[in-house]
């Protein structure tokens, strides 16, 4: 992959300014992830908001850690010597995250990230599913992924699934739809092909920016990581929201898109959803580095 950039040209932040801002940072995240530690202490679940730790495998330990971004140099920061992808940058003990390091050590990775932002921020967003992914998760089996009733029971779940049509361009949402579900589906996504399907109404490939911004490491400002960890956990909301189970012990108020209000509703907020997302994949990119975009 062409040198993303080196390290320092980006900015220079002294040791007071950048201790402040870590320290912001450090704040925001404990404030974004203290009901889920509070859980975790109780040894409680919640099927909505569990998600982005479980699925992602990203701990708040993990979120918490402020990074500058790309090339952006740290004066005075000799405690981050043996971090992961930082080197040296001129002046005393001075270190920046550095982007070529970066992608000489994960080529393969830097392409796919830099793939996946850059070409479904410049895709049109799909907005016909209706969230209709969470329902063929459960079309036609008594086994569900949650341990709570169906909204609608089961032959009700599956006449809305059989009264719409599956349009879902997701493979991480896509391969746990029920066998009787998948041949339901518009296409048939792949993990070769997500590159080529992912679009910006996917509210799984919004949810995903998170991922990347966090497998980016210190290439990505810790207020930016944290914006995308805000798109995703809103995300999930509208998602569970419109899935078929039965939420009211967890106060969620379902959209129900099985009828024209509901749908209305889903499209309106996925709208939303694909400018916040499109937005942050084009700073991640700005913030990465001046490496050219890949061809659509």
């Amino acid at each position: 992959m062409p040198d993303s950039g080196a390290p320092g040209p980006r900015g220079r932040l002294d040791r007071a300014a950048w201790t402040e801002r870590a320290e912001a940072h450090a704040a925001r995240a404990d404030a974004l992830t203290a009901e889920h530690r509070a859980r975790q202490a109780r040894r409680e679940k919640h099927p909505v908001h569990d998600f982005l730790f479980t699925y992602y495998g990203y701990k708040p330990g993990q979120l918490r850690r402020w990074h500058p971004g790309a090339g952006v140099t740290l004066e005075d920061a000799p405690e981050r010597a043996a971090w992961r992808w930082y080197s040296p940058a001129p002046g005393s003990e001075a270190l920046a995250p550095d982007a070529a390091a970066y992608a000489a050590e994960k080529p393969e990775l830097a392409r796919l990230v830099r793939l996946m932002l850059a070409r479904t921020a410049a895709r049109p967003g799909q907005f016909g599913c209706f969230g209709l992914h969470e329902w063929a998760m459960v079309y036609r089996t008594p086994e569900h992924r949650h341990e709570v009733p169906l909204r609608l029971g089961q032959a009700g779940t599956d006449a809305v699934v059989e009264q719409g049509e599956l349009r879902c361009t997701h493979i991480d949402a896509y391969r746990f739809f029920t066998p009787e579900a998948v041949p339901r589906n518009r296409l048939a996504p792949t993990r070769e092909s997500q590159p080529h399907l992912e679009q910006p109404g996917c509210l799984h490939a919004g949810m995903d920016v998170y991922k990347w911004a966090m497998k980016l490491g210190p290439l990505v400002p810790g207020e930016l990581l944290l914006d995308a960890f805000e798109l995703a956990r809103d995300i999930r909301i509208l998602d569970m929201e419109a899935a078929p189970y039965d939420l009211s012990d967890w106060g969620v108020e379902p959209v129900r898109i099985e009828t024209a209000e509901g749908k209305a509703e889903y499209v309106r907020r996925q709208r939303g959803f694909a400018e916040r997302g499109n937005d942050l994949r084009m700073r991640i990119l700005d913030a990465w580095g001046p490496a050219p975009l890949p061809a659509s």
